[in-house]
């Protein structure tokens, strides 16, 4: 079936409908990753955005659902170049069509994804809506007026605490769309995890006597989430804190610093990342929109990492309190494992009671 994509700057481009055929209405934003869609899409951290993929051919190892972030995708919309029809790899459960249509994400292949991409690169995130019928420039202004992505993080955090059983650490994650993967590398490394609602008390969390606290990834924009950040404060100083994309924007606005929307975002699995105390440079994963403001922060925080694109602080750390974050993610998926080293840190912060810097990769 015949459907389009439309932009908020009124550029149409034409392609063939699959997955759930239902109008969407989202963020457009573009992901370079080669491979690694399925945790995209099912990433919390996307929630009411329309993903372009660069990589022209997408499908063609089908869906497996070790793989998956979540329990069902986050996205909006979906839009590649050419979907592939028969996947072929041997955990393949079942197929990006079947998929999509089973959790109700409308999809657009056949589009020129490059150019997509370029437009949104020159001229910055924009809205976009997926729709087979026609719609007139009323009804197009109306639906771009009424989308507002709300309270994305609400929609995507627990609704109540659970426990993950270890023997080492006792680690407090605040979930705002935490992936799985996250979870996963601290189950790999043995540690005890209890998982909290987002907008849970800094007293309820300080009752169960953490080792550490995780301020985990999700979608939208820091700054509306004013609560949260005051929750954030009540544990500064109380306890190690490691903060991870939208963590790290939060843990800068509670310690004083900034937040400003990019251009069009980082998202992908291939970003060159420095280390400036290591003097390293790593390969990160990431997905998102905002950034610490540089020269916001205060003088009792430092920067610690940079994105070698485009300057923007990547990582942060307290100068007296056991406190640090980075923005991208080193739990990667879709992505490069290096960065996997940043949890042994952050054990290793919980014991000597300060930012370690001696682990590297």
């Amino acid at each position: 079936m015949k459907g389009k994509l439309i932009l908020e700057n009124g550029a149409i481009f034409s392609g063939k409908v699959f997955g759930h055929i239902e109008e969407a209405v989202g963020e457009v934003v573009f992901n370079t990753g080669m491979t690694g869609y399925e945790e995209i899409l099912t990433d919390p951290s996307y929630t009411g955005q329309i993903v372009i993929m660069t990589y022209p051919l997408i499908g063609n190892y089908g869906i497996n659902f070790d793989h998956l972030e979540s329990a069902f995708p986050k996205v909006k919309g979906f839009v590649v170049r050419e979907k592939n029809l028969i996947p072929n790899h041997w955990r393949c459960e079942m197929d990006l069509d079947g998929f999509l249509k089973e959790y109700g994400v409308m999809a657009i292949e056949g589009i020129d994804t490059r150019a997509l991409t370029k437009m949104i690169r020159n001229q910055g995130t924009m809205k976009g809506i997926l729709s087979v019928g026609d719609l007139t420039p009323i009804e197009i202004k109306k639906k771009f007026n009424d989308f507002q992505n709300f309270n994305p993080v609400e929609q995507v955090t627990t609704k109540e605490v659970y426990n993950i059983p270890g023997e080492g650490k006792h680690i407090a994650i605040l979930d705002f769309g935490v992936k799985k993967s996250i979870i996963k590398s601290l189950k790999e490394k043995n540690c005890s995890i209890t998982v909290f609602p987002a907008f849970t008390k800094a007293e309820e969390i300080l009752k169960v006597n953490p080792h550490g606290v995780l301020l985990s990834n999700g979608p939208g924009d820091p700054k509306k989430l004013p609560d949260i950040i005051t929750n954030i404060k009540g544990l500064l100083g109380k306890k190690p804190m490691f903060g991870i994309c939208l963590g790290h924007q939060l843990l800068a606005l509670a310690l004083g610093g900034d937040t400003e929307k990019l251009k069009f975002g980082h998202r992908g699995c291939n970003h060159p990342v420095k280390d400036l105390f290591s003097n390293k440079v790593y390969i990160t994963s990431q997905n998102h929109g905002y950034v610490v403001k540089r020269d916001s922060l205060p003088n009792d925080v430092l920067i610690t990492h940079i994105s070698l694109n485009d300057q923007s602080i990547e990582g942060m750390r307290h100068k007296n309190l056991p406190i640090f974050s980075v923005q991208f993610h080193p739990e990667a998926s879709p992505g490069p494992l290096e960065n996997n080293y940043l949890f042994d840190q952050f054990l290793m912060m919980m014991e000597v009671g300060r930012v370690w810097q001696g682990i590297t990769a």
